[in-house]
């Protein structure tokens, strides 16, 4: 990316982002896309190595004065406190929350799923996005002009088939904290949605074996065009500006008609074709590496 010479239509002019999740995928292309569009963001990742580089990259290409990065484990308060205020203290303000942080979660058969990969599972899905919520709140009330909260949901929160067990009732939960703090936040016009990826082509989706997931995205999207992190990053922009001022408490589906042709995900991608005969964690693109117990 690069910074624009000219500043007119810019939809985020002005206005101070957080982006959690935001070194790689989705969250990365959110970033480059909002710094395009005027604002100014906090990057939270677990993923320190990842981080730097991606601010060696916005340097490179002039627009890193208005971009923090701050390594932020977003299952603990502390550390979701602390990115928020980053954002005040860096930038004066903050108008924008996107919660996108993820990971694969738990994984297995439901009679050997690990109970702590379960809480685990939660704690990175929805204890997260409580948390990006109750501190983005906790700034954009008082501050009295009102701003978008953004949660990373799932079409595998919305039905069956996309997605494990611990997975699929996480991102259920997101979608539903989107509805419920929504109506809550309205009298200070504070937005609240969620965005539902399908398939999107990132190292978190692939894991590292682009052609096979090139493969299955052709046989289960009707959508002929891959997804990628740009896609989702054009609605969270839509739902970060002003265009979007009437929209909260929604959860916003970007699939590729996936979900109304009935995903039937689970077991077909290669990092999940076997998964009744293994049990686990997949920590995606945080730089842990995944447990995989044989069954």
């Amino acid at each position: 990316m690069s910074e624009s010479s000219d500043d007119s239509g810019r939809r985020l002019e002005g206005k101070a982002a957080v982006i959690t999740g935001g070194a790689s995928g989705m969250g990365r292309s959110t970033v480059e896309l909002f710094l395009a569009e005027g604002a100014s963001v906090v990057v939270g990742d677990l993923n320190a190595d990842a981080g730097r580089a991606l601010m060696d990259d916005l340097d490179a290409a002039g627009c890193g004065d208005r971009a923090r990065f701050t390594r932020t484990d977003v299952s603990v308060e502390d550390d979701v406190a602390a990115m928020t205020e980053l954002a005040v203290d860096a930038f004066g303000r903050l108008d924008v929350v996107f919660n996108n942080a993820g990971i694969g979660g738990a994984f297995g058969p439901i009679t050997e799923l690990d109970v702590d990969a379960w809480d685990e599972t939660f704690a990175i899905l929805v204890r997260s996005v409580m948390l990006g919520t109750k501190h983005a709140a906790r700034v954009m009330i008082p501050q009295g002009t009102g701003g978008s909260i953004i949660n990373t949901a799932s079409i595998a929160g919305v039905g069956g088939g996309a997605g494990p067990q611990a997975y699929s009732a996480a991102k259920a939960a997101v979608i539903s904290l989107a509805q419920t703090t929504g109506l809550e936040l309205a009298p200070h016009r504070i937005r609240v949605n969620a965005i539902c990826p399908g398939l999107i082509f990132t190292p978190l989706m692939h894991s590292g074996n682009e052609a096979q997931a090139e493969e299955v995205m052709s046989e289960m999207q009707p959508w002929p065009d891959r997804g990628e992190g740009a896609d989702i990053a054009s609605m969270a922009l839509f739902l970060a500006s002003d265009e979007s001022k009437f929209v909260s408490g929604q959860q916003l589906v970007v699939d590729g008609a996936m979900l109304a042709a009935g995903p039937r995900i689970h077991g077909r991608m290669h990092n999940t074709r076997n998964i009744h005969r293994m049990s686990g964690m997949a920590y995606g693109t945080t730089g842990q590496a995944a447990t995989v117990r044989r069954l």
